[in-house]
């Protein structure tokens, strides 16, 4: 994974924690449960970067 994808997908993950915290705060739970959302995809995402890195580092390994 590219750094700039990297740094994307945890920009994801820290607007839907806010998003998330402010619907707590005015008590919308329609706005937290966007925020959650979000921030969930966010983590699948990162999630599936680690699997990309991962992969990538195996491939290394047996290419030496």
């Amino acid at each position: 994974m590219s750094f700039t994808d990297k740094v994307e997908h945890k920009a994801e993950e820290l607007k839907g924690t806010a998003k998330e915290k402010y619907g707590d705060a005015t008590d919308n739970e329609r706005t937290q449960a966007e925020g959650a959302a979000e921030r969930a995809a966010a983590k699948a995402k990162q999630a599936g970067d680690h699997v990309k890195d991962a992969g990538r580092n195996v491939k290394d390994a047996f290419d030496r």
